[in-house]
This record gives C-alpha cells, sequence and structure tokens, in this order.
C-alpha cells in the first residue's frame, strides 16, 4: 500500500508491474484492479470482458496474453506459486503474532475473533490458489468428469431491453411534447385575457407547475428494461447433489403492531407462507417483531408454530401454491389439476380439516382478547404478563421453532421462528416500523446474521414458494450481486374491487415507473416485499466503488452528505467545524468499505479501525459489532445460544440506539413516516444499486383498503411523509450532490416522490376555474387563432400518444392509466392537500393534526367494504369542487339559454373543461354515495344535470304563456281615446 501500487480485486494481492515499470491495468475504461495472474486465468475461462464494466479488453492486451500463454505460463505458474506461498505464510505468522499480543495485553474477544475470520479468508484464498493449479495438473478428461454443469458458470439474470421498434417512437413523442410545450406556454404568456387576467394568471401558474411535474414524473422512464432470472442456473452453481446446499441464508422480517387492527390469521398465513418456502429449512429464519407487546400476538403465533408442522410438509410434499393455507383453500381452480399422487385428495381434506381447527383456535384468541381483564393478562403458568403496559415493558424473545425446537410430523427440520417485541419505556423514541425494523436488524445479527434481509408486512403473504430464489439470482450472481443493495418485488393484492375503483393495485407506478428506474439505478424501496444486502443496511459503501479520499470525507456544509461532499471546496477552517470533520472521520474508519480493509495487512486494520468508533456507530454489544464485520453473515459454531439469547435482549433495549448512528446513517433511516423512501434513497447515494424483480407468478401479495376514506388515510400518511422528506437535510433537491454516486434521472426521480403533493395547491386551483368560469361567463383563453388552435390540438394528441406509446411497452391497460389518472386528481385535491398543511405544521410548528374517522354499516357481503359510508374531514375539497362545478355547469346553460346563440360556442369550451374534473371524480362521487337503493350513481348524476338543464329550458320557452305581438299592442293603445 505504501508503494502506491494497487491491490487486485479477485485475490488481493499487488496487481504488479507491467514492462515499462507501471501499475499492470487490464481494463482502461474503469481501471478495475486485477493482477497479471487473474487476468490470465480469466481469458483461459473464456472470460474476455472487464469484471467491473464489461466493456471489453484491449485487443493489443490480449494478443500479448496469447503470445505469453505457451512455455512461459508454465514457468509463471511455478513463480507465483512459491511466491504465493511466501507471502500468505508471513500473514499467518503476523496474524500469529498480533493475536497472541492482543490476547496478552488487551484481551480483547472481538478483535481475536476477527483476526480468526480474517486468517479463514486468506487461507481459502490460499486453497483456491493451489486448487486452480491441481486443476491445471489434472488431465483433461478427468477434469471434465469432476466440473458441475455448464449452466453454472452462466449468469443468472439477464436483462431485456424494451424492443427499439417500440421504445424510439415513444422517445421521439416525449420530445415532440416537450417542444410543443415550449410553444404553448409561449403563446399562453403572450397571449393575456385582459378582462378576466386573475383567472388568466392563476391558469398559467398552474399549467407551469403541472408541466414540471409532467418532466419530473417523465424522464425517469427514458430507459425502461425488463429483467428474466435463471434459477435452474442458480440451483447448479449452489445446491450440487450429494453435497450441502450453499444458497445463502435469509432473514425475514415480519412486523405487526395491534392484532385487533391486524388480525392474528391474517399474520399467521404469513409467517406459514414464509415458513414453507422453497429454500434450504437451515437457511430460513422468520423473525415477528410485536411492537404492542400483545398476548394475543404472542398467543396466536405458538397456535401458529404447531400448526407449522402439519401445514410445511404437506406444502413440500405436493409442491402446493400459495403456501398461505387461507389463500390457498379459497381458490376457486381445480386443485387436482397436476397432482397425480393418489394420497393428495385424502390429505388435502384432512389438511383442510385442521386447518379449520386452527382457525376456531385462532378466533378463540381474539374473541378472549376484546375484553382486557381488571388486572392484566396472565400467562399459562400463572405469571402476570410482561406487556400488559404497552408503553413501559421489558424487551421479549421467544424461539419457537429452529434447529434445537420441534420438528415437522415427518421428523424433518423447520426453519427458526422468533417472536421478538422490543423494550419500551416512557421518555424514550421509539421511531414506530422504522425502529422495530431496526430492533430485528440487531436480534437476528446476534442469533443467525443471515447475510440478506426480506422485510413483509403481516398482511403480505408469500405467493411465490421461489421468491427468494428469484432474488438470489442477482444477490448471489458474482458479477451483477457485489453492487446490489436490495431486489425490490412488485406488490400485488387480493379482495380488491373488479373496476379497482380507487386504483389499489398501483399497476401503472409499479409496471411502468418502476420498470423506467430498473434502467438507471433501481427501483425506489416500497416498504415491503424487498430482500436487502445485510452490508448495505450497515452504512457500507458497495465494494467496486472507490473511497473518497480524506481531504473529501467530511460532510458538506450546504448539503449535509455523510459521505461526500462538494469537489473543489475548501475545508472549513473554524474550530468547531474541525471538530465536526474529526467526528465524521471516526465515522468513515466505522463504516469503512470491507473490500479496502483486506487491502491492509492485519495489524494496519486493527490500527485503522477502533473498537471505540464501532461503538459510537453500531452500539455497545460485542457480539453486534463481530457480526457486522462478517460479509458473509453466519455465527459462531461454539457460541453458547443462552449468552446470545441475553445479548440479543440487550440489543433491543429502549436506550441501546442513543449516541449511535441507528437510523441516521445505519438501518432504517428515521425523520419521516415513509422511512421506506428515506433508506432506499440514503443507500443509492452511497453508490448502490438496486433491482426490480417481476416473476410470472407474483412473489408476494397483500390486503389493500378499498373503503374510499380508508384508501384516502393511506395516501395521506404517504404524502406526509414526502412532505416531511422535503421539509428535513434527505431532501433530494441539495442532499448528497458532492460523491456523484447518484445519477441524475434517479435524483429527479426522488424530487417527484418529495414535491408531488405540493401539486395539490394547483391542482385545486385549476378545478375550482372551470365553475368560476362558467358563474362569471369570463374564460382563461382568449379567441383562438388557426395557429393558436394548432398548438392546442397537438398538445392533446401528444398526450395521447405518449399514453399510448406508454402502454404498448409496459403492456399496462388502458383501464388502469385512467383509474390511476382519475384516483390522481381525487387523492391530489383531497389528501395531499391536507399531507402540506400537516406536514408544515408538524415541522414547523410542532402541531400534529389527527383525522377521525365514523364508520356506518356495510349492506354487502361481498365487497362491503367498498360500499361504507365513513365520514372525515378529507371528504370535504372534492364533495366542494363537484357541487360547484355541477353548479357552474347549470348555470351557463341559463347563461346560454337567455343570451342566444352567439354564447353557445364559447360554453362548449367551459362546459368541456367542467365535465373533465367531474369526470375524474366520478370514482370519489360513487364512493360518496354508497349504493343508494341500488340505484347506479351515474344515473343520479346525469339525472340531476338533466333535469336542471331542461327546468331551465322549460323556463326559457315558457309555454304556457301566449307571447303579444308589441305593434298589435302599440296599436291598440293609439286608438283608445284617453
Amino acid at each position: 500500500m505504501e508503494s502506491g501500487v494497487p491491490v487486485c480485486h479477485t485475490c488481493g494481492e499487488h496487481v504488479g508491474l507491467n514492462g515499462n515499470g507501471e501499475p499492470f491495468v487490464a481494463c482502461h475504461d474503469c481501471n478495475f484492479p486485477i493482477c497479471k495472474t487473474c487476468f490470465d486465468y480469466e481469458l483461459k475461462e473464456g472470460r474476455k470482458a472487464c469484471l467491473r464494466c464489461g466493456n471489453p479488453y484491449d485487443e493489443n492486451l490480449l494478443d500479448d496474453a496469447e503470445k505469453a500463454s505457451g512455455d512461459r505460463f508454465t514457468i509463471a505458474a511455478h513463480m507465483d506459486k512459491s511466491q504465493d506461498a511466501g507471502i500468505h505464510a508471513r500473514h499467518i505468522s503476523s496474524v500469529s503474532t498480533l493475536d497472541s499480543e492482543m490476547t496478552e495485553d488487551n484481551g480483547n474477544p472481538i478483535w481475536k475473533n476477527r483476526v480468526e475470520s480474517w486468517k479463514e479468508k486468506k487461507n481459502k484464498k490460499k486453497k483456491t490458489s493451489i486448487k486452480v493449479e491441481i486443476e491445471a495438473q489434472v488431465p483433461p478428461e478427468q477434469l471434465m468428469e469432476d466440473k458441475p454443469a455448464a449452466d453454472a458458470f452462466q449468469p443468472f439474470s439477464t436483462v431485456i431491453p424494451i424492443p427499439k421498434s417500440r421504445l424510439a417512437p415513444y422517445r421521439t413523442v416525449i420530445i415532440m411534447r416537450l417542444i410543443i410545450l415550449g410553444l404553448f406556454f409561449h403563446y399562453r404568456v403572450t397571449n393575456p385575457v385582459d378582462s378576466a387576467f386573475a383567472l388568466w394568471l392563476t391558469s398559467v401558474i398552474c399549467e407551469i407547475w403541472f408541466a414540471f411535474s409532467w418532466v419530473l414524473d417523465q424522464f425517469p422512464k427514458w430507459y425502461p428494461i425488463n429483467r428474466d432470472t435463471y434459477i435452474d442456473r442458480l440451483s447448479a452453481r449452489y445446491e450440487r447433489e450429494g453435497e450441502p446446499s450453499e444458497l445463502a441464508a435469509v432473514d425475514f422480517f415480519v412486523s405487526t403492531v395491534d392484532p385487533l387492527k391486524e388480525p392474528p390469521l391474517i399474520t399467521a398465513n404469513t409467517v406459514l407462507s414464509i415458513l414453507a418456502l422453497d429454500y434450504p429449512v437451515d437457511k430460513v429464519s422468520c423473525y415477528v417483531s410485536d411492537d404492542g407487546a400483545a398476548m394475543l400476538s404472542f398467543e396466536s403465533l405458538v397456535e401458529t408454530a404447531d400448526f407449522a408442522r402439519k401445514w410445511v410438509p404437506f406444502c413440500k410434499k405436493f409442491s402446493i401454491e400459495p403456501r398461505a393455507p387461507e389463500f390457498y383453500f379459497s381458490q376457486k381452480i381445480d386443485y387436482l389439476k397436476d397432482k397425480v399422487q393418489s394420497s393428495f385428495v385424502k390429505e388435502r381434506r384432512a389438511m383442510k380439516r385442521d386447518y379449520e381447527e386452527f382457525k376456531i383456535r385462532i378466533n378463540a384468541l381474539v374473541a378472549k382478547a376484546q375484553k382486557t381483564p381488571e388486572e392484566g393478562w396472565t400467562m399459562q403458568d400463572g405469571t402476570p404478563w410482561p406487556g400488559n403496559n404497552t408503553r413501559d415493558h421489558p424487551g421479549m424473545i421467544q424461539v419457537f421453532l429452529g434447529y434445537s425446537g420441534a420438528r415437522d410430523i415427518d421428523g424433518n427440520e423447520l426453519p427458526r421462528l422468533v417472536y421478538v417485541s422490543r423494550e419500551k419505556r416512557p421518555g424514550y423514541q421509539h421511531h414506530k416500523k422504522a425502529g422495530a425494523e431496526n430492533a430485528l436488524v440487531r436480534v437476528s445479527a446476534v442469533l443467525t446474521n443471515a447475510p440478506f434481509i426480506l422485510n413483509l408486512d403481516c398482511d403480505h403473504y408469500v405467493n411465490n414458494s421461489k421468491a427468494v430464489r428469484e432474488a438470489m439470482c442477482f444477490l448471489m450472481d458474482p458479477e451483477v450481486g457485489r453492487d446490489v443493495c436490495y431486489v425490490q418485488f412488485p406488490q400485488r393484492f387480493d379482495g380488491i374491487d373488479r373496476s379497482d375503483r380507487y386504483a389499489n393495485r398501483n399497476t401503472v407506478f409499479f409496471d411502468v415507473n418502476m420498470k423506467g428506474l430498473d434502467g438507471i439505478q433501481g427501483p425506489v424501496y416500497v416498504g415491503t416485499g424487498c430482500v436487502f444486502n445485510r452490508q448495505a443496511l450497515y452504512g457500507y459503501g458497495p465494494p467496486s466503488m472507490p473511497s473518497l479520499s480524506k481531504s473529501s470525507s467530511s460532510s458538506c456544509s450546504w448539503c449535509g452528505c455523510c459521505s461526500c461532499c462538494c469537489p473543489g471546496k475548501k475545508a472549513p477552517k473554524d474550530p468547531s467545524e474541525l471538530y465536526r470533520d474529526a467526528k465524521r472521520e471516526e465515522l468513515d474508519a466505522a463504516i469503512f468499505n470491507l473490500r479496502e480493509i483486506d487491502n491492509y495487512d492485519d495489524y494496519e486494520r486493527s490500527m485503522l479501525i477502533s473498537q471505540r468508533s464501532f461503538e459510537k456507530t453500531f452500539g455497545l454489544s460485542s457480539v453486534f459489532i463481530e457480526s457486522t464485520i462478517m460479509e458473509n453473515g453466519g455465527v459462531a459454531e461454539s457460541a453458547n445460544p443462552s449468552t446470545l439469547i441475553k445479548e440479543a435482549i440487550h440489543v433491543i433495549s429502549c436506550g441501546y440506539e442513543e449516541k449511535t448512528e441507528w437510523g441516521k446513517e445505519i438501518g432504517w433511516i428515521y425523520g419521516s413516516v415513509t422511512e421506506d423512501i428515506l433508506t432506499g434513497f440514503k443507500m443509492h447515494c452511497r453508490g448502490w444499486r438496486s433491482i426490480y424483480c417481476m416473476p410470472l407468478r407474483p412473489a408476494f401479495k397483500g390486503s389493500a383498503p378499498i373503503n374510499l376514506s380508508d384508501r384516502l388515510h393511506q395516501v395521506l400518511r404517504w404524502a406526509l411523509g414526502s412532505v416531511e422528506i422535503f421539509l428535513s437535510r434527505h431532501c433530494p433537491l441539495w442532499y448528497g450532490f458532492g460523491g456523484g454516486r447518484l445519477k441524475w434521472l434517479q435524483r429527479m426521480a426522488y424530487i417527484n416522490t418529495i414535491v408531488y403533493p405540493f401539486t395539490s395547491l394547483p391542482l385545486i386551483a385549476y378545478c375550482t376555474l372551470p365553475a368560476i368560469c362558467l358563474l362569471t361567463g369570463k374564460f382563461i383563453i382568449p379567441t383562438l387563432s388557426n395557429l393558436a388552435s394548432v398548438l392546442f390540438l397537438g398538445l392533446f394528441l401528444s398526450i395521447i400518444v405518449t399514453a399510448v406509446l406508454e402502454l404498448r411497452w409496459s403492456g399496462v391497460s388502458i383501464e388502469d392509466l385512467w383509474r390511476n389518472e382519475q384516483f390522481w386528481v381525487i387523492g391530489g385535491v383531497s389528501a395531499h392537500l391536507f399531507a402540506v398543511f400537516q406536514g408544515f405544521l408538524k415541522m414547523l410548528a410542532g402541531i400534529d393534526t389527527n383525522f377521525t374517522v365514523t364508520a356506518k354499516a356495510a349492506e354487502d357481503a361481498e365487497f362491503g367494504e367498498l360500499y361504507i359510508v365513513k365520514w372525515t374531514t378529507l371528504l370535504i375539497p372534492p364533495t366542494t369542487l363537484l357541487i360547484i362545478n355541477m353548479v357552474g355547469v347549470v348555470a351557463g346553460f341559463s347563461d346560454a339559454l337567455n343570451k342566444g346563440y352567439e354564447a353557445w360556442g364559447p360554453l362548449f369550451g367551459k362546459v368541456f373543461f367542467s365535465f373533465w374534473v367531474i369526470l375524474h371524480l366520478y370514482p370519489f362521487l360513487k364512493g360518496l354515495m354508497g349504493r343508494q337503493n341500488r340505484t347506479p350513481t351515474i344515473v343520479v348524476l346525469w339525472s340531476v344535470l338533466l333535469a336542471s338543464v331542461f327546468s331551465l329550458v322549460w323556463v326559457r320557452i315558457n309555454p304556457f304563456i301566449n307571447t303579444v305581438d308589441s305593434t298589435t299592442v302599440a296599436q291598440t293603445c293609439t286608438s283608445i281615446d284617453c
């Protein structure tokens, strides 16, 4: 390291020098450090492209390698073997010396175990090099017999770009639409309406904001891609016959709070679907977080663990899908299809009977929990339940299944199932779901420490038993997985009404926007159905990303980035700034790239990273700190289970996170109710990328609120989180510019996720304009010329064509697009508007506003929740807009009838504008009316409008009064002799 020669990222040794005495460079595009020996081995295996950037190697370099691959290859291999043995011997001796010194002087078990892990890494590298040399000496015939299948060396996934025939017209129309927008705004600004200047100015401001929000939403979809996975290749490489599975372990997180609002039966189905996965049982651990410390959740999990002993072997024996019993038995399909075993029908009936009995037991527990005893809940042994006070209770952990737990009815091992309820005390910030997830990260690191984490909401069950294998096709791929922080699956839902009235499926977002982001730096994290790289949650950067120099390690004063700053900006000389920079350097030392650490010898490593800096970052737990530097995860076999449980209780104590970086730089990030967006954003700022995985069979399925008020409250929560991020230091408008690790289109997408609630202000103004125009007789557009007519027509056509081409490459239906457009208006004029005001009150004045919901009874059993009318203040703005636009239409017809034929032309544009608002709010009107006497809402709407219009026409015609000719009256008057 002192000589300045880079270190090979493959074997860990110096890359060496070329013939000119300069460091050997294989790829001149990205300067990926690889030594000459590893480079020759790559060529021998037929790989002639860079491992990092994928660009082909220089032809001159390839020619030189081919010329030197004769006799000189044998000599070089022999020299490398002897030199490698000497190097490794030196490392082992230095490690042993350091080990004895630290054991005698410091007696620190953390660093002893850490040094042992480094020794194991070095030994593995040595064994790998020896294995390569042995293979070179084995005859080709014998080597062919020992080699695994050819699929094992193929990539586990592939990128399927959108065909140019579909993407090129789409991009062309977007550019044309931008040009038309520029001409349109030039016309609008240069042609004001003097008679209605205030209305004109308001409309122009709104239209400019709509164009800005369209740009933010449109351009992140510039590079949409699809991906395909090859599970068979993954199995061929990591699951060889007769050998233990080498697939990576996965820790599952399931979060629940209130079992009376989140039914325990739904949570039990989620847990059962996890335990029955098509994945090695010793690689699966399920952690259930009960953040409400409810005895009902604990007892239902006891019943779930007992039922799993029957359910899991049944699922794996007959390969059923899905493996959540509630949803499997409710399927209206031919369950005998593809089932050839004669015992299936009999065993299925027995299992369904067992499940019905399981449901009865769970429902009995729920009924019992409806009324809490005055003395609190008591466990079976007579001791009080520790969580009787939900705001003041100790931490609780219970392991139900696992390596030493109960086995299934066939005697086979079951995955580990762990109940976790973190400690809560008055006076501590618990940070809701984000805090619960961070507690699970620490508990799982102590008990199992799987390298990957999959988190699910309690109502999202595993619909595809091979979902984890799909994710591993990316995370365990040697080339793709190095820089992947998480693999996000789309959310799919059950129990939604056939028309998807309130766009609960979010099809446009999951099938259009997320595909576009996957072509840039990866999809955003949406809170559930996501497989994380544990190292990314710990705040480490991606292995292939070069670390920043010390001169740029301090945080930028204007962007607040933790790992990067503005280039070219001089370091501040103020003492307080220097002190903050020193603290930042300590944090950078603690959160240091693992692959960069491997480049130092053992003594330099121990000097570089102190235990003190680790404790400031990760907390006071030696066991947990040791787990963070184990890149491949795992727990020592000699670890005492009782000691691990005690340490796990310690890491979920309510004061553990104080004066650490939890929630600030590592784990789930605090500061917003939408912690998912913030957590993914921080990872992308560090240089990681994410992957979007869409298997043919949806990986996970969940439930969504189909009631209007519940849906609006859900959207309110999301929008409020975006406003909180906008007002925080993590705002994408200014956070993390210096490092250049967040791509611009990715930043644009994140900006769109935080500014979209502010669209509610111009949207509600724009939806009010047509009613004002109809009531006042004025309009926001002057009399159109031929050029203006062409501009307006071109703008409308470009909007339509863009939508059609987007549907063409994404496969989304036009009905889904229209539902999304309708709910964009409904949510914009209600939930988003309240979120903006509530966010400013909360962040600036510290006032937290809550909206109450009152429910009425439903009339229908199927989708009955859809027709429940719940009053909430969120219903007021869209209801007002509907009323004033309907009144405006009636007033407009009345005015046109009075003024005559010449008034009908301007009326058309105003009425069209008003009907645009009414059509977008139509699903809201249906939800507001419920199902009154089963009369369709559209009939009621048109009846009111047509009755009003015909009433005005009837009054205007006035058929019961004879009209008198004025000339006759005049003649009659003049003939009268006064």
